[in-house]
């Protein structure tokens, strides 16, 4: 009895060990100490032993159901940390090529803007931050455009509860510095983040990025605006840029000009610019019988698309690695 006991015993072993999944084991365990298993057939036979005979084949049976109970958990546990771990790599494949993590790097947006503010600050403006969500007031009536002007519906965008709104124009920062950094002269600029509710499409996004730069002494003129763009221009593009002047309307300039540049063969427009108009220079402090000055807010998408030849501005919105690693 002792050797059909030990047989059983290796047999269950060798099914254990040969169990490569929870399923298999679980099979190996209904095989051995299930209902109709293996043991359970042994066990009929104590229905024809003496009491004696019972006590130590009872202990004999209880033994073997030990071990192939405790040969089972063993594997259990082996095979669970094995799915939590993942297959086992016994050696290293010295053929597959290496693992690298890639430098990172600014994003094309955002390297352009760097640039930007690098040239102008260069030229003797300084640069601060300001508020993405804006007051109405320093976002469209302090801009000489009231809510029943037409203009302001070009502005249609997205506002909160209290009826701020989300800046729709860099612009909205010109009358906070006046007041910020008190009487003139005065070179400012900013940048960022606007929103519009634009449809998506390859040249519209409902964010964009603009950069906007104010300039107030006593004798500013717009021969100082065009020097100045010529300046940030030829950094940008090189010395021999061309570049033309349209006459235009804004609210807040006058007399005013849309901006063109030349690249690859034809007219794009880049930016706004302008006079900065009485009123609001009134709105900011500034007494406009005295001091002057200019105003230009220039596309940073658009710009970022000319100097890289992107084509659909969503790419730059999109976070594709394979897109931004060109950059």
């Amino acid at each position: 009895m002792s050797d059909n006991n030990d047989a059983l015993v290796e047999a269950a072993m060798e099914s254990i060990a040969a169990a490569q999944t929870l399923a298999e084991l679980d099979e190996v365990r209904v095989q051995y100490l299930g209902k109709k298993g293996k043991l359970k057939s042994l066990q009929q036979q104590l229905k024809s032993l003496s009491p004696e005979e019972k006590r130590e084949f009872g202990k004999t049976l209880n033994a073997v159901k030990q071990s192939i109970q405790t040969a089972l958990t063993e594997k259990k546990e082996a095979l669970e940390a094995s799915e939590k771990t993942g297959p086992q790599i016994d050696a290293i494949d010295v053929t597959l090529p290496g693992l690298r993590s890639l430098p990172g790097h600014r994003h094309p947006l955002m390297a352009t803007m760097e640039e930007v503010k690098s040239i102008l600050i260069g030229l003797g403006f300084r640069y601060d931050d300001y508020p993405e969500v804006e007051t109405e007031f320093f976002n469209f009536d302090a801009l000489n455009t009231p809510d029943w002007h037409p203009a302001r519906d070009m502005h249609d965008s997205f506002y909160t509860t209290v009826g701020n709104v989300l800046r729709t124009h860099t612009s909205a920062f010109q009358t906070r510095a006046m007041k910020q950094f008190g009487p003139p002269p005065l070179r400012a600029m900013t940048s960022g983040r606007c929103y519009r509710r634009d449809e998506i499409d390859a040249s519209h996004f409902p964010i964009f990025h603009q950069l906007d730069v104010i300039a107030i002494d006593q004798d500013i003129s717009f021969a100082d605006l065009k020097w100045v763009l010529y300046q940030l221009a030829s950094a940008l593009f090189g010395e021999d840029v061309q570049l033309r002047f349209r006459p235009s309307y804004f609210p807040f300039t006058t007399p005013s000009a849309e901006v063109d540049v030349m690249f690859n063969g034809k007219w794009l427009e880049i930016l706004g610019a302008g006079m900065i108009r009485p009123e609001v220079l009134q709105a900011g402090g500034v007494d406009s019988e005295q001091w002057q000055g200019f105003a230009f807010g220039l596309g940073l998408d658009r710009m970022a698309m000319i100097r890289h030849g992107i084509s659909d501005i969503r790419l730059m919105y999109e976070n594709e690695e394979a897109f931004l690693r060109q950059f």
